[in-house]
């Protein structure tokens, strides 16, 4: 009797040049940046999480939803989250999520999350630069600007 395994293969496919996207320095390009990537006929109706994969260089390797929610709240399993940082060998990562209601406001639910969020990456050597709450006119609230990171 032979004992199988089954093989595990990890891949990641790049479809835009890394090296030509932009460097992620400030709060306000990269609010922009996701704002005109977020679907606009759900921002306003229900709450995503989406996580921006960076390398070294905080150039964007992409974006990846981990979870679409409800009107109040999102669940984010860290599990994922963490496998896809890993499998993209992203160095740096930037969190979002939106809030439909228009609040520009940190909720206590979204301030636990970011801090459990950021020791586990504290822990896979990965770095947290901000986590951004994006509203359905554009405007936003950031972690690291509000010293809440």
């Amino acid at each position: 009797m032979k004992n199988k395994v089954n093989e595990i293969r990890v891949s990641y496919c790049e479809k835009i040049g890394v090296i030509n996207s932009p460097s992620m320095n400030n709060s306000e390009h990269v609010a922009k940046l996701l704002f005109e990537n977020w679907d606009k006929q759900t921002i306003g109706l229900h709450e995503t999480f989406k996580v921006l994969l960076l390398n070294n260089a905080n150039k964007v390797k992409g974006t990846y939803q981990a979870s679409t929610g409800g009107l109040t709240g999102t669940l984010v399993d860290l599990r994922i989250l963490f496998a896809v940082v890993l499998k993209t060998l992203s160095v740096g990562i930037i969190l979002a999520h939106n809030h439909p209601s228009g609040t520009k406001k940190a909720s206590e639910a979204d301030i636990n999350l970011t801090a459990k969020i950021k020791k586990a990456a504290e822990l896979l050597d990965i770095r947290l630069l901000d986590h951004l709450i994006i509203l359905p006119t554009g405007d936003y609230f950031s972690f690291a600007d509000n010293g809440i990171l």
